[in-house]
C-alpha cells in the first residue's frame, strides 16, 4: 500500500500521534461488497494514519440508511428511519475527518454532499468553550473519478468543511483522475498485468502523502493547544453579553 518514501517518512516520524482519533467516509455511490477505486486512494490515507498510531473509523456512507434533510434526527421530520444518530458520535468524536468522493457530472456525489447536509444539521451545537462544534477539529478531502474537476469538488467540499467550523491545514486535497471518457479508474488493474492504476503517480502520491501529514500536524497542534481559543468566537459568550443596541459614542 504504502511506497518506500512513505514508509520511510512513517518510520521517522517523532511524534506521537496515539491519541488522536480519525474517521474517512467514501461517499462512493457502491455499496459494500462491491469494489470502490475511491476507497483505494483513501486507503493510503488510512495507511499512513494507522502506521502513525492513530486510532482510525472507516465509513461508507452509502451503506447506511441515513434520511436527507439539515435535522440531527429525521425521524422527528417525517421519516420512518434514519441511521444518522448512530454515525454521529464517530463523527463527533474524531479529530481528523477525510472525506473521499468520486466525481460525477463534474461534481462531488450525490452521497458527500447528503453526508455534507448532515454535518450541517450540527452546525449550531457548541463545545465546551460555547464554540461551534466542529471547532478544533481538521478535515480534508480525496477525490477520484475519469473525469476533470479535482479542484472544484475539493474547493467546495473543503468550503463547506471550514464553514460549520473545521480548521483546514494547507494542502489538504489530493486526488486522481484518469484520461477524459471511458477507461480505467484508479486502482484497476493494469492491462498488461504490471500493477494497477495510478498507484504509480507520483503526484497523486506526493499530494495525498502531504495532505495526510499536513492533517495529523494540525490535529497534534489544535490537541496540544486545547483547541482554538475561545476569546471572539463563542456562541455562548456572545449570546449571554450581547444587546442590539447602538454603538458605544466614547468608542473610537
Amino acid at each position: 500500500m504504502l511506497d518506500t518514501t512513505q514508509e520511510r517518512l512513517c518510520s521517522e516520524n517523532t511524534t506521537d500521534f496515539s491519541d488522536l482519533k480519525a474517521v474517512t467516509v467514501n461517499c462512493t455511490l457502491k455499496p459494500s461488497p462491491q469494489g470502490s477505486h475511491t476507497d483505494k486512494l483513501l486507503g493510503i490515507v488510512a495507511a499512513i494514519m494507522v502506521r502513525n498510531g492513530v486510532s482510525l473509523e472507516q465509513i461508507r456512507f452509502v451503506d447506511h440508511d441515513v434520511a436527507p434533510g439539515v435535522y440531527p434526527d429525521m425521524t422527528e421530520h417525517g421519516f420512518e428511519t434514519d441511521e444518522w444518530p448512530q454515525l454521529w458520535p464517530r463523527i463527533r468524536d474524531a479529530d481528523i475527518l477525510v472525506i473521499g468522493t468520486p466525481i460525477w457530472l463534474g461534481e462531488k456525489s450525490s452521497v458527500c454532499q447528503k453526508f455534507i447536509e448532515k454535518l450541517y444539521a450540527h452546525s449550531g451545537e457548541t463545545n465546551d468553550k460555547g464554540q461551534y462544534v466542529f471547532y478544533g477539529k481538521v478535515g480534508g478531502v480525496i477525490v477520484t473519478g475519469n473525469e476533470d474537476g479535482i479542484k472544484h469538488v475539493a474547493m467546495g467540499t473543503l468550503y463547506s468543511l471550514q464553514h460549520v467550523g473545521y480548521t483546514i491545514p494547507p494542502q489538504a486535497d489530493a486526488g486522481w483522475i484518469g484520461e477524459a471518457g471511458p477507461g480505467p479508474s484508479y486502482g484497476d488493474p493494469k492491462e498488461d498485468g504490471s500493477g494497477y492504476v495510478g498507484d504509480d503517480n507520483e503526484f497523486t502520491r506526493r499530494n495525498t502523502t502531504f495532505a495526510t501529514w499536513n492533517l495529523l500536524h494540525l490535529a497534534r497542534m489544535l490537541k496540544d493547544a486545547g483547541g482554538i481559543p475561545a476569546h471572539g468566537n463563542s456562541k455562548d459568550l456572545w449570546n449571554e453579553g450581547h444587546r442590539f443596541d447602538a454603538p458605544n459614542p466614547d468608542y473610537r
